[in-house]
Formats: C-alpha cells, structure tokens, sequence
C-alpha cells in the first residue's frame, strides 16, 4: 500500500493493530496462531476459561478489532486472541503471557512470497516471551517442534500421536501419519489424559464426549485445554466444559441429513491441509465438493486421502480442473466438474444438487474447498451460507 510504503522510505516504523493492543491493555494476553482451527480453538478457549470464572475477552482475528477489546480489558480480565500472520509479521514488542502455535502448512504464499517468511511471521509471536510466560505447542507438528527448542517460555506440549511426560495427550495414541487408518468399527475407546511432568495424571474425558467429530478436532480440545492450564486453569476444571465444545459455524460444521445422507458445511477449510482434516473425520463414504481461488498450489498433498476416503468428488471454481485431475489419480470412480453458471450462487447450488444425486444412504456431502473463497464469493461465510440453504432446499 503507497502508505506503508512511503513510511518505509521515510525510516518510520509500521506496526499491526495488535500491537497497539498490546500496550493499551491492562490484562494478559492469549495469543493463538496456526494455518489452521485458530477461530475453533479460540472459540473453545474463551468458552473453557468462562466456565472457569476467568472473564475472558475474545478478539482478534475472531473479527472483534484487538484494540478495541484492550479498551474494554481490566486486570482480572484475560484477553484471548486470534492471530494471523499478517497481523504477527508486523509487530515489535508483542509479548503474550500465553502463546500458542497450533500447526503449520503452506498458506497465503501469495502474500509471504515462500514458507520462510510466513513461519518466521507466525513465531514473532515468541520472540519477547520471557521465562515467566508459556508456549503451547503441537508436538506432532514438526516447526512446532523446532519453535520449542528456541524460545524462552515454557513449553507446554499437545498430542494425539504420542504419549507425553507433561502435556496433553489421546490416550492411545491415534496411528502416525501414513499409517493404515483404523478400521471402522475397531478404533479404540480414547481419553484425554493430563500429566503434570511430576508423576500425576488426570484423565479428563472420552474422546467420544465431545460435541465434535474428528482427530483434528480432538488435537484442537487438546490444545484449548493446555491453554487453559497454562493460564491457570486446574484439569479438573476443564473436564465438564470440555463436553459442551461445539462446532463453530463454518468449520465442519453438522447441517442436516436428508435420505441417509448428512450434510456438512467446512467452508473455512481454504487450504489442503483442512480437507484432510476433515475428510478423515469420517468413516463411511464422503462426497467432496471443493475449488476455489487458485494460489498456484496443484494439491497433490490430497491424493491419499481422497483415495482412502473419499467416494465422489464434485469440483468448482479456478481450481476445479487441478482437483478433478488429483481425484483421477486417486481413482475415484465419481468426478463431476460443475463449469461456471450465470452467478456464483448458481454454481454452488447446482454443486450440491449434482453431490446429492451421487451420495447414498450412509454417505455424507462434504463442503471442504480447499481454497479461498475470493474467485466466486465475497468470504468463506457466503460460501458456507449458500451451501447451508442449498442444502436445506434440495
């Protein structure tokens, strides 16, 4: 922009709103990033610290401005944020008193120019913590990893892969990465264990008591209630809210079930990482609508997903053809490419009529884009409001 750019040129310095926010609050700061369930886990966390009585302030990349919520803020008050990396890449003295890096994948390219710039955006939200602060980080992730070896703060770990001497973990772990998925039927009674690093252990709950389907969503209650701990909030506060967590609008969100078929609305899925959350969240067959606006990316990354689960898949948008042509080399025997109709309302609605009519008793019709919704709507939110009314209308 001429104005960012013209500041540069004089030597000024240009800063994010947040970290404006940063030095008009009196109440410590929650800080979340991630490429992905930053909006669910910051969602869960305002909710786990409410049930504990400790007056959150949700804000952020939420959609609430940052600064103005510091405004609000009191010193009894924690301020719980949703952070981009546009909004990290320009700040100078953030400092959270709770960091925390859900995950990385390739994203927003188009802005960062390559993965270095994007992740050393996403970990300035570390570079003041002190050793009096905590970072929360996704040990199955492995730039969380890395980020754990260099920062000051204490590192409070999350898991469903792997057991953890301190930290939050599925109990049993849940298969590595390109391991065999668990047979329908045969997976295994899990919880969601505390250790404290010092011998004790609490299990919080079963997996299957929370509201929400999924590995990833299991990985984003994990990592709502190690915030929470870290902020100072005991497990066995966390054990009866934790059953309440729902879906947030948009992201894998349950819509209806029509003739044997559910419908699910993951609209805010823009990245291929995403889908192959959500498309492993089910056992039965999933018929995939996806495409959007196209970064460049040739979504490779999905082909043994959608081999492993998904029957159908209907494409639209500038990225219809890249994605038609991955499900071909996965084989999938259903590929239905939906070619632009008069608006983009059109197109989707005659999207989700084409997924019906391939989905059976027992199937769900996923909307999982895998890209922005910029080439067709105005958000990921009209894209997920269309398909909720079309679905609604068939």
């Amino acid at each position: 922009m001429p104005p960012v750019a013209k500041a540069a040129e004089l030597g000024v310095e240009t800063v994010t709103e947040i970290e404006v926010a940063y030095h008009l609050s009196p109440a410590p700061i929650i800080g979340i990033t991630g490429s992905n369930a930053k909006t669910t886990t910051t969602t869960w966390v305002g909710q786990l610290l409410e049930a504990a009585g400790m007056n959150p302030i949700v804000a952020g990349n939420i959609g609430r401005p940052l600064c103005d919520a510091a405004q609000e803020a009191a010193a009894d008050n924690w301020l719980v944020a949703e952070l981009s990396s546009f909004q990290l890449k320009g700040t100078a003295s953030f400092r959270p008193r709770v960091a925390a890096l859900l995950n990385i994948a390739e994203t927003h390219l188009d802005y960062h120019g390559d993965m270095d710039d994007y992740i050393a955006s996403k970990i300035k939200l570390f570079a003041n913590q002190t050793e009096g602060d905590w970072a929360v980080l996704n040990w199955d992730d492995p730039v969380c990893r890395q980020v754990a070896q260099s920062v000051r703060s204490q590192v409070l770990p999350f898991s469903i892969r792997e057991r953890l001497e301190r930290g939050l973990f599925a109990e049993p772990p849940y298969p590595a990465d390109g391991a065999a998925p668990e047979a329908e039927g045969h997976a295994p009674v899990r919880t969601i264990v505390w250790r404290d690093g010092r011998g004790g252990e609490t299990t919080l709950l079963r997996e299957e008591e929370l509201g929400v389907p999924g590995a990833h969503n299991t990985a984003n209650a994990l990592a709502a209630a190690a915030i929470c701990i870290a902020a100072g909030v005991s497990p066995e506060q966390l054990s009866g809210p934790m059953r309440s967590l729902r879906a947030v609008e948009h992201r894998l969100e349950f819509v209806r079930e029509r003739n044997g078929v559910k419908y699910f609305n993951d609209s805010k899925a823009t990245n291929w990482a995403a889908t192959a959350n959500a498309l492993r969240s089910f056992r039965g067959g999933v018929v995939l609508i996806a495409g959007g606006l196209d970064r460049g990316s040739d979504y490779m990354e999905l082909l043994p997903v959608l081999r492993e689960r998904a029957k159908a898949l209907v494409a639209l948008g500038e990225t219809r053809g890249k994605l038609a042509r991955v499900a071909e080399l996965a084989g999938l025997a259903a590929i239905k490419i939906v070619e632009p109709e008069k608006d983009a309302e059109s197109t989707l609605r005659k999207a989700v009529r084409e997924a019906a009519l391939l989905a059976e008793p027992g199937d769900t019709v996923l909307l999982s884009p895998s890209c922005a919704s910029w080439d067709m709507f105005a958000s990921y939110e009209e894209r997920g409001r269309i398909f909720k009314d079309s679905a609604h209308n068939l």
